[in-house]
């Protein structure tokens, strides 16, 4: 099942690859390998949106969990949707690291207790600057970071409500939970740290193609975020430096 002290994380997908994806990045497994894995290391695929699960048994190999963003709803409660909840549980149970990336980020909030829901405030996409907290939860008080962080941007859902004992990291204008904790083992983020601006591009096109959106305010969204950057080798690192224990 790998090599003896290698480090092994799962990557637990939750959207949809396109043509293009795979294409350009070579998919989510190629997108986030991109920014989360390092040499010696081993990471595993699981198409969780299609039903495919690590064994129970497994759970116990793996260093860390991943989950991805999508276009399905959090709040929803699809068959697979329904089991991840369940597998987010156990992994909290077991103190495994899991790192949530939008959908990821909302669908742990789920799991562990809070609300999530659409934003009264709709859409949110582009690259957006978000508030990082100045008293941040001791298992993150030695990260050095800015008062402010840009990045990239693309829900209409959120955590409305955080969990019992989560603490907030990050709020916007738009989003009152941008980014959150749970103990020392648990992280979500909002917003999307693996993407490109590309990707962001793509993404938009897919909501657009797919009616979720005005036309109007996607494309204003699209001529916007050509004129920022987000802090993508920080927002790199904290995910990193969480997942692998180094904070």
């Amino acid at each position: 099942m790998g090599e003896i002290g290698e480090k092994r994380y799962a990557l637990l997908m939750c959207g949809e690859d396109s043509e293009y994806l795979l294409k350009m990045h070579g998919g989510c497994y190629g997108i986030f390998g991109r920014v989360l894995a390092e040499e010696g290391e081993r990471w595993d695929l699981y198409k969780v949106v299609q039903g495919h699960f690590p064994a129970n048994h497994h759970l116990s190999l793996y260093d860390g969990f991943v989950i991805t963003g999508s276009c399905y709803d959090a709040h929803s409660n699809d068959p697979w949707i329904l089991e991840l909840l369940q597998l987010v549980n156990k992994l909290d149970s077991m103190h495994k690291k899991i790192l949530g990336i939008c959908f990821g980020h909302q669908i742990i909030g789920r799991a562990l207790g809070g609300k999530v829901g659409r934003s009264p405030k709709g859409w949110d996409i582009g690259v957006k600057s978000i508030n990082v907290s100045s008293s941040l939860p001791l298992s993150f008080s030695s990260l050095k970071l800015p008062s402010q962080l840009s990045i990239y941007k693309c829900h209409r859902d959120e955590i409305l409500e955080l969990p019992p004992k989560a603490e907030v990291i990050a709020w916007s204008e738009m989003c009152a939970i941008e980014m959150f904790s749970y103990g020392d083992h648990i992280f979500g983020i909002q917003g999307h740290p693996e993407f490109t601006h590309d990707i962001l591009l793509h993404f938009i096109d897919r909501i657009i193609t797919r009616n979720l959106v005005q036309e109007a305010f996607a494309l204003d969204a699209k001529d916007k975020a050509a004129l920022l950057e987000p802090d993508k080798e920080i927002l790199k690192t904290l995910c990193v430096n969480f997942l692998k224990g180094r904070f």
